[in-house]
């Protein structure tokens, strides 16, 4: 089963994408599951997991009802306010398809909020439903997530986008690297191979992102590790099918069941899409 691990829904007229300013006004349009699937059958995917552009539990029950009516979807991260009531929250929305939840980190200016103690505390009821956490971060939380790590053993993590690397040239910096391979010693923490394209910016290529793409693999290990495409926000730096064919390059090398990892096993195992996705409702 190949995966995209990483992608996004909007419907504008919602009104909560506080984030769609001009600076996104190629992708200011309703982007629905009818634009993703033929893109997503040419690459061969089999499905994706698609995760919250907007920080309101109206976007986790319309991804939700989405995931309903969408083959397509396998999963759906989501948003709840974690310093409130976790435990009332995830009942309200509960739904086998909802296997993660994603706090938007890198929009809130506290770097160490996630490790406040009411935080903490939902984060363990996220924990015991049986959740994941996707940490949308960029340099800068790389410790406060290494501390929240040790904090909470039992809450799978995966890193979006390689945490946001910040590059000189196709240099990612040795601040990243070094704290990427602390935040690999802790077995539940994952990456998400998605992004780099966006955070690279105009050039980016299979050699541009190949220093990024190494060191992610021999941190984790291609188990720990998952592709994905960050659709549509992916729009405004190339293209589904250039991303795949960049990524498959850069994994050209590997053994065939390190691949098959990346563009699917890994994700499927993370997010429980084996054994827990029902069929879609249709």
């Amino acid at each position: 089963m190949a995966i995209d691990a990483h992608q996004h829904f909007w419907r504008i007229a919602r009104g909560d994408y506080s984030w769609m300013d001009d600076s996104v006004a190629p992708i200011r349009r309703d982007l629905l599951p009818v634009d993703l699937a033929p893109l997503a059958r040419a690459a061969g995917i089999d499905g994706t997991v698609v995760v919250q552009a907007a920080p309101t539990l109206e976007e986790t029950r319309f991804l939700l009802g989405l995931a309903h009516e969408t083959p397509l979807i396998r999963g759906v991260v989501g948003w709840i306010d974690l310093a409130g009531d976790v435990r009332a929250q995830l009942h309200r929305l509960s739904d086998p398809y909802l296997v993660g939840l994603r706090p938007m980190l890198q929009d809130i200016g506290e770097t160490g909020w996630i490790l406040r103690p009411e935080v903490l505390a939902g984060l363990r009821e996220v924990a015991a439903a049986g959740l994941r956490l996707d940490a949308l971060i960029t340099p800068r939380h790389l410790g406060t997530i290494d501390r929240l790590a040790a904090e909470i053993p039992a809450l799978p993590i995966v890193i979006d986008h390689c945490a946001k690397p910040v590059f000189t040239g196709s240099d990612p910096g040795d601040d990243w690297r070094t704290g990427m391979t602390r935040l690999a010693t802790h077995p539940q923490m994952f990456c998400k191979l998605s992004g780099l394209a966006n955070e690279f910016g105009p050039g980016w290529s299979a050699d541009t992102l190949r220093p990024v793409f190494d060191h992610v693999l021999t941190a984790f290990g291609a188990d720990r590790v998952m592709w994905g495409s960050d659709w549509p926000v992916l729009e405004l730096a190339g293209d589904y099918a250039r991303w795949i064919a960049t990524a498959r390059t850069l994994s050209r090398d590997l053994p065939p069941a390190d691949v098959q990892a990346l563009f699917g096993g890994t994700a499927a195992r993370f997010y429980g899409l084996d054994d827990t996705r029902p069929g879609a409702d249709t």
